[in-house]
C-alpha cells in the first residue's frame, strides 16, 4: 500500500513538474523582447557607422581639446560599438558566418574606442581607428555590392 501511494505521490510530482515547466517556458517566451528594425543596413551604414566611426579617425590627425570634443568622441565610440549589435538581429544579419565575425569585430573595436575615448587616449584611438578601418573593409570586401565596371572610354 506504501508503495502504490508513494508511486502516486511521484505521479503528482511529475505531473507538477511538467506543469510548472510548460507555464514557465510560456511565460518567457511571452517576456521574449520582439525587434522592429526600421532602417536598412544601408541607411546604419550611412547614417550611423560612417559618422560615427570618421569622428573617431579624426582624432588621428586631431586630438579632441576639451570636455566637449572628449565627449563626442566616447558617443560615438560607444554609438559605433552598439551598432555591431543593431547588425546582428534578425533581419539584418545576412548569415552566422563572416557577417557574424565582422559584426563582433566592429563591437570589439567600438568597445576599444570607447575606453580609449574614456581615458583621453589619442594614441590609443589612432590605432583602434586602423582596427575599425580593417574591420569595415573585410566587411565591405564580402558583402558591399560592387557597381559593375565600365568601359574606360
Amino acid at each position: 500500500m506504501q508503495i502504490v501511494r508513494a508511486q502516486g505521490a511521484l505521479m503528482r510530482s511529475f505531473r507538477m513538474t511538467g506543469v510548472l515547466v510548460f507555464f514557465l517556458g510560456a511565460a518567457a517566451m511571452a517576456q521574449a523582447p520582439t525587434y522592429q528594425p526600421v532602417g536598412t543596413v544601408r541607411q546604419i551604414m550611412l547614417g550611423i557607422v560612417k559618422p560615427t566611426s570618421d569622428i573617431i579617425f579624426k582624432v588621428a590627425g586631431e586630438a579632441p581639446k576639451d570636455e566637449k570634443e572628449w565627449a563626442e568622441v566616447q558617443n560615438s565610440a560607444l554609438t559605433l560599438a552598439e551598432t555591431g549589435n543593431l547588425l546582428l538581429l534578425p533581419g539584418r544579419a545576412k548569415d552566422n558566418g563572416e557577417w557574424r565575425k565582422n559584426a563582433k569585430a566592429l563591437i570589439a573595436a567600438g568597445s576599444l574606442a570607447f575606453k580609449a575615448a574614456n581615458a583621453k587616449d589619442a594614441n590609443a584611438l589612432s590605432d583602434i581607428g586602423d582596427k575599425i578601418d580593417e574591420t569595415c573593409e573585410g566587411c565591405h570586401a564580402i558583402y558591399l555590392p560592387k557597381p559593375p565596371q565600365s568601359w574606360p572610354w
